[in-house]
């Protein structure tokens, strides 16, 4: 018999005990004057109070016992004597356990200590707890256990309800800004004959009573603009959307947005909206706009990781170096930097802010890079093995520096007014002034070789044995910045029939470099604006530049939290932009919305929220996991 087993088995042979003397627990009724706040903060010496909770801790002194008792509001102690209580009700307080709840009367007093108790006089059992509670019972750390059992986490982590506490709060919060600005909050179908509103893989299921295939919303949108049409002029929704895709730290196959729609609106008009509603409710919610950025446990993965590949490729590159002069310096100055990363990660979960840990490291990181790779003798070596030795290097610290970057923060500041750049803007800062000059052929290699993207999603192209000459050409180029040669190299790359004949849509190139280079290192606000057309089509074009279209994206602390648009409101423009979507899949077309249009829908502003993001922002959770009660998991 394991341990748990025997424990339940005591538990229940306790239960039978009580009911043996006419207490049945899960019979009984309490009804408690306060919360255990109330009592505490309220303190007047012998004033009588009655509290209901769980009892979380509990203390044996023979003839007499202290317990805690949990409710939702915090923690009290509780003194039980058995002069006080009699014989045969101190025989009965002693059947209670740990996880059980009870029902405490009494009057308030102070221990030696100045605690703050109650001291018992009367009290009910209102519900055994058979199971004993998780072994760690004060700070639950299992990830499995927290995420699969939510309300054992709740139990043992007060920290962990608080979140979720606040995470209604800012719900409430959010709904009570567009209230007061005349939006109508409404509720639109969950099921829907054709997914729309958005380009994503949706759950499918069947409607027995219609004979036919549903599908599970990807986007409250298309529902919403109906009603603008209709002739309701602000309307917004907070309801769940699913997509049948991966799972990541900031990502849930099924997850809550607010959408708003405002007649006569527009992108700049929903900016505001957007900048206006997250600081009203940080600052009602949490009492600030300057939020704490910690991310331990990111700052010690990135450094080990950054540990692990300067280690790799200094015994498999560098101690093999034929050069004695050269390889001791390198080697030297490897082993000193190493060193001072291990200090680093030790502190990020101790004695530093996590942002101040990730800034030590990239400063050494950055030192390594300029004391060892403005090496001339480094940069005149012909040897190809030692050209790829200086290559992979530079390759393993220059990506080290690139993860630790967003890391680097100490803070998110929401105070206003928030950072605007231009799509393309963005895009040149990161890659430099030429990528849009380039054909699309050379920016798919510049993704795939300088960045290490792997586009839409796709495994960089397996080039031919002939071509990796070019790759490594290239990355000397780049490491000795001959940007003459990196540009012609480049050029014969991309005319590869690898690139020419399998190449992707030259948007999503663009796009995947500001996912991957870009939108990481966006930790303080910013509406990043004029996005691709084809990204968009839902959007209308831009008067001075109509190859984008009047959107932003309010990107914080690394990721996208709000997309808005002006709305499309031109049928026929809408009608071929939805059909490119489609790519001639007519079946995908939402042909009740295309007539909805063709009936008149004002011009207006409209923007998302992803919920679960903007309480991860605004609580300091690193998963998505940690702000939704019950994540999906895959069955046992």
């Amino acid at each position: 018999m394991d341990e748990t087993h025997s424990l339940i088995e005591q538990r229940k042979a306790k239960l039978a005990a009580l009911r043996a003397k006419g207490i049945d627990p899960f019979r009984n009724k309490f009804t408690p004057t306060e919360t255990c706040k109330h009592a505490s903060d309220n303190y007047v010496e012998d004033r009588e109070v009655a509290v209901a909770g769980r009892i979380t801790a509990h203390r044996d002194m023979g003839k007499s016992m202290f317990i805690d008792v949990r409710d939702e509001s915090g923690r009290l102690q509780v003194y039980a004597q058995k002069n006080m209580l009699g014989d045969d009700q101190f025989d009965i307080f002693r059947h209670l356990d740990l996880g059980d709840f009870m029902g405490a009367r009494g009057t308030l007093f102070k221990t030696k200590t100045g605690e703050i108790s109650i001291r018992l006089m009367s009290f009910t059992i209102l519900a055994k707890a058979l199971r004993p509670p998780p072994e760690k019972w004060h700070g639950l750390a299992d990830t499995e256990i927290r995420y699969r059992q939510r309300y054992l986490d709740l139990i043992a982590n007060p920290e962990v309800k608080d979140v979720f506490l606040k995470r209604s709060q800012i719900i409430r919060e959010i709904r009570n800004f567009l209230n007061e600005r005349s939006f109508v909050e409404v509720e639109t179908p969950m099921m829907q004959a054709i997914p729309g509103g958005a380009a994503a893989q949706p759950f499918k299921t069947y409607h027995n009573a219609l004979g036919c295939d549903f599908y599970l919303r990807i986007a409250l949108e298309l529902s919403l603009k109906r009603l603008l049409v209709g002739g309701m002029d602000r309307v917004y929704e907070i309801g769940r959307n699913f997509r049948n895709e991966g799972l990541s730290r900031k990502h849930n196959p099924e997850f809550t947005m607010l959408e708003a729609y405002q007649a006569y609106g527009d992108y700049e008009s929903m900016m505001e909206l957007v900048q206006s509603m997250v600081c009203q409710v940080a600052q009602k919610v949490l009492g600030t706009l300057k939020l704490p950025y910690e991310r331990p446990k990111d700052v010690q993965f990135q450094i080990n990781c950054a540990i692990a590949g300067l280690t790799h490729v200094r015994r498999m590159r560098f101690e093999g170096m034929t050069h004695a002069e050269l390889r001791q310096r390198c080697l030297a100055e490897i082993d000193s930097v190493i060193d001072e990363l291990r200090v680093c990660s030790e502190k990020a979960s101790s004695t530093l802010p996590s942002g101040a840990a990730a800034q030590q490291a990239s400063d050494a990181l950055n030192r390594l890079r300029e004391t060892l790779f403005t090496e001339s003798q480094l940069k005149r070596q012909t040897d190809r093995e030692v050209q790829i030795t200086i290559i992979l290097f530079s390759q393993e610290v220059a990506l080290a520096l690139r993860r630790l970057r967003p890391l680097c923060w100490e803070s998110i500041d929401l105070t206003p007014p928030w950072k605007r750049v231009r799509y393309k803007d963005a895009i040149i800062e990161a890659t430099g002034k030429d990528w849009f000059d380039q054909s699309p052929q050379e920016r798919l290699v510049e993704a795939e070789h300088a960045f290490g993207i792997d586009v839409a999603g796709r495994p960089r192209r397996k080039l031919e044995a002939n071509s990796k000459g070019i790759e490594l050409a290239m990355a000397w180029a780049r490491f000795r910045d001959d940007s003459k040669a990196l540009a012609d190299l480049k050029k014969e790359m991309s005319q590869r029939q690898e690139y020419v004949q399998h190449g992707v849509a030259d948007f999503e190139v663009t796009q995947a470099v500001f996912e991957d280079w870009i939108e990481p290192t966006l930790i303080q606000p910013a509406f990043v604006t004029h996005l691709p057309k084809e990204l968009v089509p839902l959007a209308k074009l831009s008067p001075e530049d109509p190859t984008t279209v009047e959107v932003f994206e309010c990107c914080i602390n690394g990721q996208e939290i709000s997309p808005a648009y002006t709305e499309q409101n031109d049928p026929i423009e809408q009608r071929e932009r939805l059909e490119h979507q489609a790519g001639g899949e007519q079946q995908k077309l939402d042909e009740d919305f295309l007539v909805a249009l063709e009936h008149g829908m004002p011009p207006a502003g409209g923007m998302g929220m992803g919920i679960d993001r903007l309480c991860m922002m605004l609580l300091g959770q690193e998963s998505i996991r940690d702000v939704i009660l019950f994540p999906q998991l895959k069955p046992k």
